[in-house]
C-alpha cells in the first residue's frame, strides 16, 4: 500500500475520525483509524468506529498501490497537525507505515485491517434531504438540556420526532428543564412511526460534521436501531438509544401565563442573571425573581453577600416571587440569538417558560426552586 495525500485533506479526515476512535475501549483496534486505498476511485477512505458510531470519510489522494491498514488515530492526528509540508507520502509494509512530509520522517506501527470490526449495514435505507442549517439549529437550541446522569439513559440523548408531514421536532430534558424546537423540512418527510433518541456523543459528532459546511446537501434516514447521516464524501451511522422517552407534553404548562408573559431584551436579561451568579449558592446557582407591576427584580445572596438587579417590564398582574437555577436560565437564553424573549410565569409553583419573540417554535421549560 502506498499513497500521497495533501496535509489539508489528511487533517480533515483525521479531525473527523479522532472524535470517535476510542483510546479507552477494551478493544485496542478501535483506537485506530482504518485507512483503505482504492486506485480506481482515486480516494483514501478513513473509517472510525466505536461500536456505536461509525464514520466513513473519503478524500482525494494519489494511490500508488492499493491496500489497507489501521493506525492510531490520536497519534496520527497529532503528527498531522505538526507537519509543515504540503503533501504526505506514506508507504505501508505489513502493519508498519513509513510516512514522510518535507524534511520530516516517521514510522508508525498499526494493526491489520482484517481485524477491524465490520460496520453496520446501511443499504436500502430511505434517506430524506435535510438542510444542514435546519439540523444545526435543532441541535443548538436543544442539546444544552440533555441529562448527564447516566442512570437515566433515555435522557442521555436528544429526542427526534416528526409530529406531522413537513415538520421535525427535537426535545431534550434532564428532569429539571426541557428544551423543544420545531422546524419545517422543506424537501420531504421522515418515515418515522415513533420518535427516536440520538445519543449525546453521536449528536456532538454530527454537529461537528454539519458545522464544517452547513449549506452542503445532506441526507438523514433511520433504521429500527440506527440513524444514518450522509453528505458528499461522508457517511455516519450511529446506534440510537433503545428506550421510551418520557411524555414531554406533561411538563409543558397548558394554561396561559400571567398577562401572556413579559417581553425582555434577551441580552440584558442574560447579563443580569450572569451578574447575579456572583451572589448565588455555588451548589445550585439559585436566584430569586420577583415580578411586580412594571418591574422584574432579580436577586441572590450567599454568605452574607447579596446582589440585586431590576429590569422594567410591561406587567400589571399579581406579584410573583419564584426561584430558579441561574445556570438553567443562562443556558436557555444563550441558545437563542434573537433580540427579545418572552418569559412566562404562572405563579410561584409552576415552571417558567422562555420563548423567542421572533420564533414561536422554540420553548424552554424550567422547573422552579424553593427560595
Amino acid at each position: 500500500m502506498e499513497f500521497k495525500i495533501t496535509v489539508e485533506e489528511l487533517l480533515k479526515a483525521l479531525s473527523r475520525a479522532q472524535g470517535i476512535a476510542e483510546r479507552k475501549n477494551t478493544i485496542p483496534i478501535l483506537a485506530n483509524v482504518l485507512i483503505e486505498a482504492k486506485a480506481a476511485d482515486g480516494l483514501l477512505r478513513f473509517t472510525a468506529f466505536d461500536l456505536d458510531i461509525a464514520l466513513v470519510s473519503e478524500h482525494p489522494a494519489e494511490i500508488i498501490a492499493e491496500g489497507a491498514i489501521t493506525l492510531p488515530a490520536k497519534l496520527l492526528f497529532s503528527l498531522a497537525k505538526s507537519l509543515t509540508g504540503d503533501t504526505v507520502h506514506c508507504k505501508v509494509s505489513g502493519t508498519t507505515a513509513q510516512m514522510a512530509c518535507g524534511s520530516a520522517h516517521c514510522k508508525i506501527i498499526g494493526m491489520p485491517a482484517e481485524e477491524y470490526p465490520t460496520l453496520p449495514k446501511d443499504e436500502n435505507v430511505g434517506l430524506t434531504r435535510i438542510n444542514g442549517r435546519v439540523l444545526q439549529d435543532l441541535i443548538a437550541k436543544t442539546s444544552f438540556a440533555i441529562s448527564l446522569d447516566e442512570t437515566r439513559y433515555v435522557l442521555n440523548g436528544l429526542y427526534f420526532e416528526a409530529p406531522k408531514k413537513g415538520l421535525m421536532r427535537a426535545v431534550s430534558t434532564d428532569g429539571h428543564r426541557l428544551s423543544l424546537m420545531t422546524r419545517e423540512i422543506e424537501d420531504g418527510e421522515f418515515q418515522l412511526n415513533r420518535g427516536v433518541i440520538f445519543p449525546r456523543k453521536g449528536l456532538l459528532e454530527l454537529r461537528r460534521l454539519i458545522d464544517e459546511a452547513p449549506d452542503a446537501e445532506s441526507f438523514l434516514g433511520f433504521t429500527e436501531t440506527s440513524a444514518i447521516f450522509k453528505k458528499s464524501g461522508l457517511s455516519m451511522i450511529m446506534r440510537l438509544i433503545d428506550g421510551q422517552f418520557p411524555d414531554y407534553q406533561e411538563v409543558i404548562p397548558q394554561e396561559s401565563a400571567a398577562s401572556g408573559g413579559i417581553k425582555l431584551e434577551r441580552k440584558r436579561f442574560l447579563e443580569a442573571i450572569k451578574f447575579m451568579t456572583n451572589f448565588s449558592d455555588g451548589r445550585n446557582s439559585s436566584i430569586k425573581l420577583s415580578l411586580d407591576k412594571g418591574l422584574l427584580k432579580i436577586s441572590a445572596n450567599t454568605d452574607g453577600s447579596e446582589g440585586e438587579n431590576e429590569l422594567p417590564v410591561e406587567y400589571d398582574g399579581d406579584r410573583i416571587e419564584i426561584g430558579f437555577n441561574a445556570r438553567y436560565l443562562i443556558d436557555a437564553l444563550g441558545a437563542l440569538d434573537q433580540d427579545d424573549v418572552i418569559f412566562e410565569l404562572m405563579d410561584d409553583q409552576s415552571p417558567g417558560v422562555i420563548r423567542s419573540s421572533a420564533n414561536k417554535d422554540f420553548m424552554a421549560v424550567i422547573m422552579p426552586m424553593r427560595i
